[in-house]
């Protein structure tokens, strides 16, 4: 049975940095949890930041930048947290890794979680191209990354691995 790591606030638990609930209503997202596939996590949360906590935004480049040590992550405070968000990465891969997972649906536009589009670093409110610290690591190892508008094309992808 191959298990999908999710984002823990697609699901309904409060652990967006505003601590308001974002769950994705997704037939095949209950469908899973119902079949015990889904592993809920939050790179965030992981890495010990609060809820509520500031916004944070990555700074000149994107996750692939904060993992090459380009970039960073600061929140809305001035106060660099690239080592939470990078910590929170890294818990993302052990999690995989022990479990075997090979696919993730993770929050769009996240700093951690983004996979096509993060915010740009102003807060502003501002998108730009690119993924965010979790993602960057996890393709970095192969797992593959969809974000919640995707979830049918993860559907399918989990049934090519299923055979």
């Amino acid at each position: 049975m191959i298990k999908v790591l999710v984002s823990a606030c697609l699901i309904g638990e409060r652990v967006r940095y505003n601590a308001e609930v974002m769950s994705h209503d997704s037939s095949i997202l209950a469908h899973w949890q119902s079949q015990g596939l889904v592993v809920s996590f939050c790179p965030e949360v992981a890495a010990e930041l609060s809820v509520p906590r500031p916004s944070a935004e990555i700074t000149d480049g994107d996750g692939i930048s904060v993992l090459q040590g380009y970039a960073r992550v600061m929140n809305i405070d001035g106060q660099d947290v690239t080592e939470y968000f990078l910590d929170g990465a890294y818990k993302a891969l052990d999690l995989v890794l022990s479990q075997g997972i090979k696919l993730a649906i993770l929050k769009e536009g996240s700093p951690s979680c983004g996979s096509t589009y993060i915010y740009d670093g102003s807060f502003s409110g501002a998108h730009k191209p690119g993924k965010g610290v979790t993602v960057a690591l996890l393709e970095e190892k192969d797992i593959r990354v969809f974000s919640e508008r995707e979830i049918s094309k993860a559907a399918a992808y989990l049934k090519t691995l299923e055979t």
